[in-house]
């Protein structure tokens, strides 16, 4: 199928030139519909393979629109990415991104022509298969590296190998060897495990695509302090993301959770009441729930209270008084759980009793059932006329009997 520009490129043209751009969550412009938004500044946001991205001058004046298929400047030729973001909205993400020398900002050339697209796709094909060889070669040379993903330049001059290594590694034979093997010009840029696995992509633990690989373009540290301030298992198998490092998503929700632990009780407080003494064994920060126990070390005798409730003893201590008992007025306040609506309720009314239907019966079943009916007919008048017989031995017994004792009275 011939390739022809267009202004707003569709996915399929955007996936075709970028790989997984279209799926990159970028930045909303919501300044778009703005009039003049586009005339303050010539900036424009370009995006490249995967995850890379690069702010161009538009010294040619071009009317650009997100989507575009743009050729820019590069060192040495041109590249070709697609437009992402423009206007107003472009100098902040240049503060985001850290960019102070001007120098990094190069020009946009052109709109993508035909023979653009033609390089460009000639060269990504080659990507995969340059970075096998290329493992192999880092491989023979017994350099401690990964090469984990390889980028042609869009003319195809360049390729940018990205490796990961724990130590400092020298590779300058390494490029004269990959210079040698594939012609071209070789940049090795490092990356961490996280942004390899932002360039790879995957799928994660929660069943949706890596943060990484979608909208995550800053990576801030994370620390096994988030996990204990949201009362997660420190188990280093379930806290590792796909890049083997701590989940970025463990900092997600941390400032909710540092913010609702500031209203809990101490965890040394010992909460004394007239049953006895209790210390402090869990808590659910976001519900405001807090369970003690009567032994500090066993689970023993627990009791669920309210954060309020807690306060109000702790204040009740200090003042020398101990309450009757630990829950008070909390049992009533404390909220309550989910109402299982079909609780005792059969769930069998639902299936359809299966009824026989009456149907007539057929002549032979007619026939049988008139002569079952007369043999019960024939044997009950039987039993009947035995009955009788029986009735009438019996009255000639008891006449007997009566005129033998009239002779011998007489």
């Amino acid at each position: 199928m011939k390739f022809q520009i267009a202004r707003g490129c569709d996915r399929g043209l955007c996936r075709q030139a970028c790989g997984r751009q279209d799926r990159q969550l970028n930045t909303y412009d919501w300044l778009a519909d703005v009039p003049g938004n586009t005339d303050e500044t010539d900036l424009v946001e370009v995006q490249f393979k995967n995850t890379r991205k690069g702010y161009y001058h538009n010294v040619n004046n071009l009317d650009l629109k997100k989507g575009d298929i743009v050729a820019v400047e590069a060192n040495p030729g041109h590249d070709i990415g697609v437009v992402t973001l423009t206007g107003r909205l472009v100098n902040l993400q240049i503060k985001k991104a850290n960019i102070k020398s001007p120098d990094d900002i190069r020009r946009v050339y052109r709109h993508a022509r035909q023979i653009d697209m033609d390089k460009y796709r000639e060269a990504k094909a080659r990507e995969h298969s340059t970075m096998i060889e290329s493992r192999q070669i880092a491989k023979n040379l017994g350099l401690d590296m990964k090469i984990g993903d390889v980028e042609y330049q869009g003319d195809g001059n360049k390729a940018i190998f990205y490796y990961i290594a724990d130590e400092r590694v020298d590779f300058r034979q390494l490029i004269k060897d990959l210079a040698a093997t594939f012609h071209v010009r070789i940049e090795m840029k490092q990356i961490g495990a996280r942004q390899e696995a932002g360039r790879i992509g995957g799928t994660g633990p929660c069943g949706r695509e890596l943060c990484c690989a979608t909208w995550m373009k800053n990576f801030v540290s994370v620390s096994t302090n988030s996990a204990r301030y949201q009362d997660i298992s420190l188990n280093p198998q379930k806290l590792a993301g796909m890049c083997a490092k701590l989940k970025c998503c463990l900092n997600y929700e941390i400032d909710t959770y540092v913010e609702a632990s500031r209203r809990l009780p101490a965890k040394d407080m010992i909460l004394q009441t007239q049953d006895g003494d209790y210390y402090y064994f869990k808590a659910d920060i976001l519900a405001g729930l807090v369970t003690y126990s009567t032994d500090k070390n066993v689970a023993a005798n627990l009791e669920t209270i309210t954060v309020r409730r807690a306060h109000e003893v702790i204040q009740m201590n200090k003042q020398g008084e101990k309450p009757l008992s630990l829950q008070g007025d909390a049992a009533q306040n404390a909220p309550k759980g989910p109402v299982d609506l079909l609780e005792g309720a059969d769930i069998s009314r639902f299936d359809k009793s299966k009824r026989r239907k009456n149907r007539r019966p057929s002549n032979s079943e007619a026939r049988s059932g008139q002569g079952r009916q007369g043999k019960s007919q024939r044997g009950g008048q039987r039993g009947g006329n035995g009955q009788r017989n029986n009735e009438n031995r019996n009255n000639n017994r008891n006449a007997e009997h009566r005129n033998t004792e009239n002779k011998k009275e007489s």
